[in-house]
């Protein structure tokens, strides 16, 4: 198998959460550090206009998105499982609500002005990040920061009910709910330690995050992102079905047929698109075949939840 290449930074919580999985796992992998803000010029050379972080590279096939990420890390390794069968539905709906609703409660508490000073070396900083966010936020709705405040002590509450009966969430083992919970919780306590003692009430829940901690992110070695391009530029993307996806039967749900020119856009956050052949569309996802003059061919794919498929003729 081709390496594992993850394109992150250090700070993005969705990318904390692959990295806790790599570990979990013990997959190595190959670590491309990007910008946290745009311009993201070798991120795009790869994904065409997606911009989220993280992005996970295999050779020349490019998976966006960290619910199709697991999908993939899950395929190469089985064991431990992310989705144990007797909680494959209730784990993979949690987590769905674990990064969409807990995610952006804890983040808006998160970034709030008493914790500027940590999040940010300097208020330059602090603004070209903002307003980058902003930009990404363009089809979103946000919370006030006391609507937020309010409901994540909520949520934190109720995922303390199940800490406290279980070392993990739905069990005595780890399973993909636990890792998407997590994520944001862990920004809370190492990013913004200033506000962390929203954490304190729950001591089960701190409990649960030391034992989540302590899988680690596995064995990686740093890659430039340079590098990560040329490997893609070297290498093949893999047929439909050949991929680290594991179905391939077309799902035609939008009346498009294979080898149609069609755009790839996110619901809400990060509005730029992805433009390609329609490779493959199934039931989970789909697959773009884009070229670009660094890289080559390239094959982009997305989860079908969370993302707009069009024509491109269309947008």
């Amino acid at each position: 198998m081709t390496d594992l290449i993850l394109h992150h930074y250090p700070e993005s919580p969705f990318s904390e959460k692959v990295r806790l999985i790599l570990g979990h796992k013990k997959l190595p992998w190959q670590s491309v550090r990007i910008p946290r803000v745009m311009p993201k010029p070798d991120v795009q050379a790869l994904t065409g206009g997606y911009r989220r972080t993280p992005v996970l590279q295999v050779g020349a096939d490019i998976y966006c998105d960290t619910a199709l990420i697991c999908d993939v890390l899950e395929h190469v390794q089985p064991e431990p499982p992310l989705y144990p069968l007797h909680i494959k539905g209730v784990a993979r709906i949690f987590a769905q609500w674990a990064d969409s609703t807990l995610f952006w409660a804890a983040m808006t508490y998160n970034s709030q002005p008493k914790a500027a000073g940590q999040l940010f070396p300097s208020a330059e900083v602090g603004q070209a990040f903002m307003a980058d966010r902003k930009a990404m936020r363009t089809n979103m709705t946000q919370l006030r920061l006391g609507d937020a405040t309010s409901a994540y002590r909520s949520y934190l509450r109720r995922i303390a009910h199940m800490t406290d009966e279980h070392d993990f969430l739905f069990g005595a083992e780890p399973c993909l709910a636990d890792f998407a919970a997590y994520h944001p919780l862990w920004f809370t306590r190492t990013r913004t330690p200033v506000l962390a003692d929203i954490l304190q009430p729950t001591p089960s829940l701190l409990e649960w995050m030391e034992r989540m901690s302590a899988f680690g992110h596995s064995r990686f070695e740093e890659l430039s992102a340079q590098d990560a391009v040329t490997v893609a530029e070297r290498a093949e993307p893999l047929p439909p079905g050949q991929n680290l996806l594991v179905d391939s039967a077309f799902q035609n749900d939008h009346g498009i047929p294979l080898g149609t020119r069609v755009t790839v856009t996110a619901e809400a956050f990060g509005p730029e698109s992805t433009e390609g052949v329609l490779m493959a569309a199934t039931r989970t996802h789909y697959s773009l075949l884009r070229e670009d003059p660094r890289a080559g061919p390239i094959h982009v794919h997305f989860p079908r939840i969370g993302f707009v498929l069009r024509k491109a003729d269309a947008t």
